[in-house]
């Protein structure tokens, strides 16, 4: 067994308050996390982290490694914003410059890696869904030494108490749709901020039922269907999608069974008996229900009671052409002109669509592949984006490019330019209307509204509005 190389001293910390070195964990099982914030793949390993946490908390210490893959991503306020907006609860480590990942010779997103009470690496593990290995593997370390039980407690990060939570998605309708993701409900109000319903109690998990009972798991992209008054949510941590009925005032699961897929091909079946990985947006034409399917790297399709693969091999990747052939690399926004669909493709930075007609997919705008990202304004793929998460088709096809903290705006000449920068902190979504674009600035906890004609920005102030368990709305 080789020993564990120690943490470089120069490095920063978060959710601890000073520095830590592996020496002072010695007599206890120290699992290192090595992940990237927007890597949905270390995102799903969260639930295993928590669990492992909690089932050996006297024994065991995880202590997570960030190195960054956007450059982004390097900024330590921004790795603070991830850490509350996932709940993360044990320190991390910002790797600045890939240093401690060379050290262990890591290769890929997410790996975790087994130390002994001793300080002797035991295992390195790559890959998201690796809880019931991690769990074995402490077992055995468990009975093969002598850890003395011991509690540890850290500083942990503040949550922010603020209206909303990390605002995924919005979606302007006659009225707002808000995904509260940080607070796991639904917001509806009028343009002007005046809240009509909560839905949802604010406490994460995977219940239906009226407004106040119903609840989710960090919901993210909603499309509307006026004619029925339904409200079709990408409930993500859930892995679900479900249906708020306006008229009765319910929330229902459509689709999903609350547990995570595995199957990294293309597949379907019973919309209530198919699990589903992490539906990210949606986009309703006519009866046809598309999902923007982050996890599994893929575009799906729901009618009836029927869901599945509808674009994308399930290969993280970019690759153009027929929709069975082509390839995304988690895709977390969708829109739709009525013969096309636009595809905000976050991990190669790109704008990629589906024309409806020839089920052709292409690349209109940034991307290559994974690595190829920045901030350039420009045509085609001489135009460079970061993680963009959110897309709006509105005469123009507008687009929220997260990690470079802008709105850009596609034009019919195929221009992608930077329409709004000031202030923005990570906008992941965004609606518009012939005059207005609204933004969800998700780092910043508010809704922006951006007038089109003016590019003046503006707060929406939601008075009635406050967090769970805090006040009440009036």
């Amino acid at each position: 067994m080789v020993r564990a190389p120690e943490f470089p001293k120069d490095l920063a910390w978060l959710n601890v308050h000073r520095p830590l070195s592996l020496k002072e964990f010695r007599g206890r099982i120290v699992l290192l996390d090595f992940w990237t914030y927007g890597c949905i793949n270390c995102v799903h390993s969260l639930p295993d982290l928590r669990y492992l946490e909690q089932r050996y908390k006297d024994r065991l210490t995880v202590l997570s490694i960030h190195s960054a893959k956007f450059e982004n991503e390097g900024a330590i306020e921004n790795i603070r914003q991830a850490i509350l907006r996932y709940e993360i609860t044990h320190p991390v480590l910002v790797d600045q410059d890939f240093k401690v990942w060379q050290s262990y010779a890591i290769r890929a997103y997410p790996t975790f890696i087994l130390i002994n009470p001793k300080g002797y690496i035991v295992k390195s593990i790559a890959g998201e869904g690796r809880r019931d290995l991690l769990d074995q593997i402490i077992q055995e370390l468990i009975e093969n030494n002598a850890i003395e039980p011991q509690s540890i407690s850290f500083a942990l990060e503040e949550f922010p108490i603020s209206p909303l939570a990390f605002p995924g998605k919005v979606l302007v309708k006659d009225c707002l749709f808000i995904s509260d993701t940080g607070h796991h409900r639904i917001v509806m109000s009028s343009i002007e901020g005046e809240v009509l319903h909560i839905i949802g109690s604010g406490n994460s998990g995977l219940l239906d039922g009226e407004f106040d009972q119903a609840q989710f798991s960090a919901p993210q992209g909603m499309t509307f269907d006026r004619t029925n008054q339904l409200l079709y949510i990408a409930d993500t941590g859930n892995h679900a999608i479900r249906c708020v009925d306006l008229k009765a005032k319910t929330v229902s699961t459509i689709a999903g069974t609350g547990n995570q897929s595995r199957v990294i091909y293309p597949h379907g079946g019973k919309a209530l008996e198919v699990d589903l990985n992490s539906p990210w947006d949606l986009e309703k034409i006519g009866d046809r229900l598309f999902i923007a399917m982050a996890g599994a790297h893929q575009i799906w399709e729901m009618q009836a009671d029927k869901i599945e693969t509808f674009a994308g091999t399930g290969a993280e990747a970019s690759f153009d052409g027929a929709i069975q052939e082509a390839a995304f690399a988690q895709p977390s926004g969708i829109t739709t002109n009525g013969k096309e669909l636009f595809i905000a493709d976050s991990e190669t930075s790109s704008i990629r669509s589906i024309n409806l007609e020839t089920n052709q997919v292409k690349t209109i705008c940034g991307g290559g592949d994974l690595y190829n990202f920045g901030d350039v304004d420009g045509i085609g793929e001489a135009a460079r984006l970061q993680h963009c998460l959110g897309v709006e088709f509105s005469e123009n096809l507008w687009i929220a490019d997260t990690y470079n903290h802008k709105i850009k705006r596609i034009d019919a000449n195929g221009f992608c330019q930077t329409i709004a920068a000031d202030s923005l902190n990570e906008p992941s979504g965004i609606s518009a209307t012939a005059t207005h674009l609204f933004i969800a600035d998700t780092n910043n906890h508010v809704i922006r509204k951006l007038n089109l004609t003016t590019l003046e920005m503006a707060t929406i102030k939601f008075p009635n509005l406050c967090a769970p368990n805090v006040c009440l709305p009036n």
